[in-house]
């Protein structure tokens, strides 16, 4: 098996600039595109991962494995993919049943060479010595043959520690080295690389309710280097922890330090962006709920807001100001939402961030796999949610947005209880043409197989979907929850 030098020479080493999330300010009459940092084969074209992580591989339940979908001239799904696997040459460790390789996925140019590693969780992964369900995390090397070479990155220190539940990517350090956040049960780590050495420190360890703690990165107190953003709570305990925190990178004690928090916040999903144009980015907490009612600060806005799942967004404040003290809140019943908000929606239980109409302002991608169509109950829907110059709500307090489903016209299927449209979502300029696309999971799709579908530009017009049957994947019979996880730039 590589071992963790691997990964510090040939992925991590060289130099590599952060990614915060932001765009041009205000004023701007158009956002320059931003540069594909999930090109995985070096064709110039955004690639997009999507994690399997109960798929079956060599007759193995739930080994799991991530599909690299090409992006192209005709965008993802029209020019073939690439499954990788723990059996794939390189990949370190072999399947196993219940490995559930590809739980997380992040496309990320760790190096700076134009072409992104793959990083995959592996949180039901036993490592010798140290356990059942200890858990991994493997970073792939991309190139213009497929996958090249792998190695891990992390693994758990003891049974149950699953690691690799959620993974993250950026310079966190100002030093431009990448650093690899590793969620895993009640505990997040930071890799940190420095040069050819790395360290690993702890960022929080708490109650997480055995979810997987939610990651998200951008430069939240404005000083040019990209912070740390982490969700987690517990319910139903003496002892629940819930909160939303920003993390930086200490240099003068090697350790991240928390620097802000909202308490009694549960969020299932993050997104950092910059939604009002101002050059400052700015978080979203999706499906915000209020885990302890104790009617102190209101953590996710207006109670009725959370209803059916809310997003609500902290601003960025200028320079020297604290991070979030503007905040904003919307769901299904806010003007000009479509929908409806109901109990089971989960409205914003997946985001994604992107420029689509290059306006200098961010827009958002939400998903709500409960969300009903009809009477077919899950069947799911997702949101694109327009920035202005007051964010994604305007002076009035009113939304732009436009929502898809599969009853959408376009937009291919039909929409059917149990399909989670919205499950998971991701956007990236998949065509080359400038204009952000996006992608939006559907794990429950067709007995849940699964599928993928592609809005080319934010748009339902040339809409398409892809599944493990239309790009030839092995093992059509079971449910392999395609689209459950996805990842591009």
């Amino acid at each position: 098996m590589p071992n963790n030098r691997r990964i510090l020479t040939y992925a991590i080493a060289a130099a590599a600039a952060a990614t915060t999330g932001l765009v041009m300010p205000a004023g701007a009459s158009a956002a320059a595109p931003r540069p594909a940092t999930s090109d995985f084969n070096g064709d110039g074209y955004a690639d997009v991962a999507v994690g399997v992580p109960d798929g079956t591989v060599g007759g193995l339940a739930k080994a799991g494995y991530v599909n690299v979908v090409w992006g192209g001239p005709r965008g993802l799904g029209a020019h073939g993919s690439v499954r990788v696997t723990q059996a794939t040459p390189e990949v370190p460790g072999t399947p196993e049943a219940g490995d559930r390789f590809g739980a997380s996925v992040a496309l990320t140019d760790l190096n700076g060479d134009g072409i992104a590693e793959l990083l995959a969780g592996v949180p039901g992964e036993d490592v010798t010595d140290r356990g059942t369900d200890a858990g991994m995390v493997i970073a792939v090397g991309g190139s213009e043959n497929g996958p090249g070479p792998a190695s891990t990155v992390l693994t758990g220190p003891a049974p149950s520690a699953a690691y690799g539940m959620s993974i993250a990517a950026a310079d966190l350090t100002g030093g431009e080295n990448k650093t690899i956040v590793v969620g895993g049960k009640d505990k997040v780590v930071a890799r940190v690389i420095v040069g050819e050495d790395s360290m690993v420190t702890t960022v929080v360890a708490a109650p997480m309710g055995g979810r997987a703690p939610v990651l998200a990165t951008g430069d939240f107190d404005n000083d040019g280097t990209a912070d740390l953003a982490v969700a987690y709570w517990t319910k139903d305990d003496p002892n629940t922890q819930s909160h939303v925190r920003l993390w930086k990178w200490d240099a003068d004690r090697s350790e991240m330090a928390n620097f802000w928090n909202t308490d009694n916040a549960g969020a299932t999903a993050l997104a950092a962006g910059d939604f009002d144009g101002d050059g400052r980015a700015d978080l979203a907490l999706g499906e915000c709920r209020e885990i302890a009612d104790e009617n102190i600060d209101d953590p996710c806005g207006p109670e009725q807001l959370a209803k059916g799942g809310g997003v609500h967004i902290h601003y960025g404040s200028p320079a020297g100001g604290p991070f979030g003290r503007r905040a904003q809140t919307l769901n299904q019943d806010t003007a000009g939402v479509p929908g409806v908000a109901e109990d089971g929606d989960r409205f914003g239980a997946a985001l994604a961030v992107a420029d689509v109409n290059r306006d200098g302002r961010d827009d958002l991608v939400a998903g709500a796999p409960g969300e009903a169509i009809g009477r077919d109950a899950g069947a799911g829907a997702a949101w694109l949610l327009r920035g202005g110059a007051k964010g994604l709500l305007d002076a009035g307090g009113a939304a732009t947005s436009v929502a898809w489903n599969q009853d959408t016209p376009e937009v291919p299927g039909v929409a059917e209880a149990g399909d989670t449209f919205g499950a998971a979502v991701a956007a990236g300029d998949h065509n080359a043409d400038g204009v952000p696309d996006v992608t939006v999971g559907s794990p429950g799709e067709n007995a849940s197989l699964g599928a993928v579908w592609l809005l080319p530009g934010g748009s339902a017009d040339g809409s398409a979907a892809f599944s493990p049957r239309t790009l030839g994947l092995p093992y059509l019979s079971t449910a392999q929850k395609y689209g459950k996880a996805l990842s591009s730039h």
